[in-house]
């Protein structure tokens, strides 16, 4: 009986913090649009799309190239990361020696750690004069893309290090016992039963390249421009708020909110879909 209490006191206690988290996300949700609505009352959602240019100061409000720079920024970290990500988990699960297998995860995890102004610093003193040499001025689009990269691809190596450790074991036996290569095994076997799992792992790695702003600060360039190619230089909406929101007042303010209302939906979106293919996982 008293282990019986303590099980429904856990449960209890379990979903208290589950409901104060969500309480939590709501409540920011709730903030973001209360300190938005001004502007979107006066000039409504559609100014900041048609507006000519960004200049709050002047009442346009254009926010599209920042997007755009947040999207491809964020697309293009993550068709890197990705397959590198993946691949890593691979070697490290099927092909590496066990004590080698175990550094190399101590390393990524070690990566995971790094502070994201580090991987900035770094970005912009060694990486942008590399790519300043191939096309000036150096910060850029291309720039972000890369530094965001090595900044969500522990995420990804980690998250599917783990989805392809939880495949079944019988699923590896079955295909030892068919005969399969080792790599017809990891292709037809385990990169299948493991597939919702490192989707899940990129989409969350894709939420953390959206909401990154101090190393996309200092390696972007910071001009707010449609990017027409990989070496201009584009400022994200993250770069945005970090800043104009220290001197934002009245109108100029509420549209940084904006951006981060926008910003909040899209990680919102992500996260979604992550627990989407998280359930798919636990259905199979």
């Amino acid at each position: 009986m008293s282990l019986f209490r303590t099980d429904r006191q856990l449960v209890a206690l379990l979903q208290g913090c589950a409901l104060l988290s969500a309480a939590i996300v709501l409540l920011i949700l709730l903030f973001l649009v209360k300190e938005s609505w001004p502007v979107l009352r006066h000039v409504g959602l559609t100014r900041f799309v048609t507006d000519a240019s960004w200049h709050p100061v002047d009442g346009l409000y254009k926010l599209t190239p920042m997007l755009s720079a947040t999207l491809y920024s964020t697309l293009g970290a993550v068709l890197l990361a990705a397959p590198l990500g993946i691949a890593s988990a691979v070697f490290s699960r099927y092909y590496a020696p066990p004590f080698i297998a175990g550094g190399y995860r101590r390393l990524i995890e070690l990566l995971a750690g790094i502070p994201s102004v580090v991987y900035g610093f770094w970005g912009l003193t060694t990486l942008a004069p590399l790519i300043g040499r191939l096309h000036p001025p150096g910060v850029s689009l291309l720039t972000g893309i890369l530094v965001l990269t090595l900044m969500i691809l522990p995420t990804v190596a980690l998250t599917a290090d783990a989805a392809l450790a939880a495949v079944p074991v019988a699923y590896v036996r079955g295909a030892a016992a068919l005969g399969l290569s080792r790599w017809g095994l990891i292709s037809g076997v385990a990169l299948p039963a493991a597939r919702s799992g490192i989707t899940a792992g990129t989409l969350l790695a894709a939420g953390r390249a959206i909401g990154e702003t101090m190393a996309v600060l200092m390696v972007a360039g910071n001009v707010v421009q449609q990017p027409q190619s990989l070496f201009d230089p584009v400022r994200t909406l993250t770069a945005n708020i970090a800043l104009e929101m220290a001197y934002a007042t009245g109108e100029h303010r509420a549209a940084l909110f904006v951006s981060g209302l926008a910003l909040m939906v899209m990680v919102l979106v992500l996260v979604g879909t992550a627990e989407l293919f998280s359930k798919e996982r636990h259905h199979v």
